[in-house]
């Protein structure tokens, strides 16, 4: 998989299921009609704002609250390519990965509009925009080739060709 090289947008502890996705919004299961309203309530600007390539930054518990798996499917159809953050609901890493989002555990420095590098593979983090660098622990290769096939289903049907 390589480098995934994106903005940042930082969020704080405790972002739950309900702010990621709220309940009222989950009469589909379109993942571009979701990507609409992803985080609304926490950043109004984000889901006009977010690009392909964005990063998500954000402090404790990342992901709390229900299992709704449309939370990682919002995230990933709004273009956002990794989620960094101090720690996550298990359940939310679990369902990101299912579906090929990259979810990174570790604790960075970076304000809005930075731009970083996370490289999986190796575990490292570069804060291009403040010149630091952070190292987390490098995914395993069966996680990257999960991620880069695009989630665990992809994944397993490839193996199947």
């Amino acid at each position: 998989m390589a480098e995934i090289k994106g903005k940042v947008w930082n969020f704080g502890d405790n972002i739950d299921t309900d702010v990621i996705i709220p309940g009222r919004y989950l009469r589909t299961f379109n993942p571009n009609d979701l990507a609409l309203h992803v985080l609304e309530g926490e950043r109004p600007d984000f889901t006009k704002n977010v690009e392909k390539g964005d990063v998500i930054l954000a402090g404790e518990n990342f992901g709390c609250g229900s299992s709704r798996e449309q939370a990682p499917v919002a995230i990933k159809a709004a273009g956002v390519d990794v989620i960094i953050a101090k720690s996550f609901a298990r359940i939310f890493y679990r369902n990101a990965i299912n579906i090929g989002l990259p979810v990174v555990v570790a604790d960075i420095e970076a304000d809005d509009g930075d731009i970083v590098s996370v490289d999986l593979e190796n575990g490292i983090i570069i804060n291009e925009t403040k010149d630091t660098k952070v190292e987390f622990q490098a995914f395993k290769e069966f996680m990257v080739n999960i991620l880069s096939d695009g989630g665990l289903v992809k994944h397993y049907l490839k193996t199947k060709e």
